[in-house]
């Protein structure tokens, strides 16, 4: 099956089976659902197919999920081919999907994709031949106050620049994977020069202050009543 792009067809496993932890997880997806919507589920069984397949989703992984929901194979591959977040073909340990959208690239994504080209020696949708990274470029990721954003598997690294995304390569391919966020420190959208307003902590609502009030406040409260 191709879909998502170019390239050569993959070598199938001839055989998927869940395992019995996702198989739990599984029930308890389609369990969501009202009776005869069973397939409403098909999205979060096949990410769990697709986890369990080191990062991509086989065929056979696809028809033990349309299986499972009682539904034809076709409708399956319609969702798989459809959703970019599906992977049709093997990727490597660590999947780097670069975000080149306005917002990114006004903040310098291209540096970001030239470092992991010129680091890995690797163009979009390749992956390098110890099989540890794959790149590609994707969309808007959501993260654009703090552009330029690299996702790492299911991690944001954000702020970054060429040097330090070649450092951030380097972290990974030594096992060793940096805390995820901004890569400057930055704490949620902050600046990057530091807060600019909210310097103190607001007062919270009296509701709110009186049921987190200290036990001591309330007891000399209600002795003074």
């Amino acid at each position: 099956m191709m879909g998502h792009g170019e390239g050569q067809p993959v070598a199938q496993p001839e055989h998927f089976e869940f395992t019995p932890e996702n198989i739990e997880k599984a029930k308890a997806h389609i369990a969501k659902y009202p009776a005869g919507r069973q397939q409403s589920a098909v999205l979060p069984l096949l990410d769990l197919a697709q986890r369990q397949s080191d990062g991509w989703l086989p065929l056979a992984a696809m028809h033990a999920v349309a299986e499972m929901l009682g539904m034809p194979r076709i409708r399956v591959y319609e969702v798989a081919t459809f959703y970019t977040m599906f992977n049709l073909k093997p990727v490597g340990r660590w999947f780097l999907q670069a975000c080149t959208t306005t917002p990114c690239w006004l903040r310098g994504s291209d540096a970001v994709v030239a470092a992991c080209e010129k680091k890995l020696g690797i163009g979009i949708g390749g992956t390098t031949a110890d099989g540890i990274f794959t790149l590609v470029e994707v969309e808007c990721l959501g993260a654009c106050v703090n552009a330029p954003i690299l996702q790492v598997n299911d991690d944001f690294y954000e702020d970054l620049d060429g040097p330090k995304t070649e450092a951030l390569l380097d972290a990974l391919q030594a096992g060793k994977q940096p805390p995820i966020g901004s890569i400057i420190g930055r704490q949620g959208s902050m600046a990057a020069s530091g807060k600019t307003t909210l310097f103190e902590d607001p007062a919270p609502p009296p509701l709110q202050a009186a049921l987190t009030a200290p036990a001591e406040a309330k007891d000399e409260k209600s002795n003074a009543g």
